[in-house]
């Protein structure tokens, strides 16, 4: 359901939410090379996220990018909107061009929850939440 491109963003500002701070910026390689996705497309998306004030960046020497306290604040679904838009979570599974409760394809009321559920946890859960989960070793990002 998600795009490579949200899939990225929501690895990359996790682990910066975890290892950064405005003492410690990062600059795309850096969290590319630790996370294993490619740079060039990286710095992109983290370009559009600081446009969002998703994640917050300062240029120059020591500049780079990070999460300040206040982005750590955001949810995964504001990632997800920057990046892809949520419309995408309306969207038939097979492909169909109407899908509804009152009109549903053969997997429209398993799919349906599923959705709703992942909807749900994107919206309600915070960066700062997922990091902490991930520092901890209940999830990870990386290998």
């Amino acid at each position: 359901m998600l795009s490579k491109s949200s899939k990225y963003a929501i690895r990359a500002v996790l682990y910066l939410s975890i290892h950064s701070s405005e003492e410690n910026k990062y600059n795309p390689k850096e969290v590319a090379d630790s996370i294993n996705i490619p740079a060039p497309f990286l710095a992109k998306t983290l370009q559009v996220l600081t446009k969002r004030n998703l994640i917050s960046s300062t240029k120059g020497r020591n500049g780079g990018f990070y999460l300040t306290n206040e982005n750590r604040l955001n949810n995964l679904g504001s990632i997800v909107e920057s990046i892809d838009g949520l419309d995408k979570f309306n969207d038939c599974l097979l492909g169909l061009p109407i899908c509804s409760n009152e009109n549903p394809c053969p997997i429209h009321h398993v799919v349906a929850p599923l959705k709703k559920k992942l909807i749900n946890e994107l919206t309600h859960k915070t960066i700062e939440k997922l990091a902490k989960e991930v520092s901890v070793g209940k999830t990870h990002i990386f290998l």
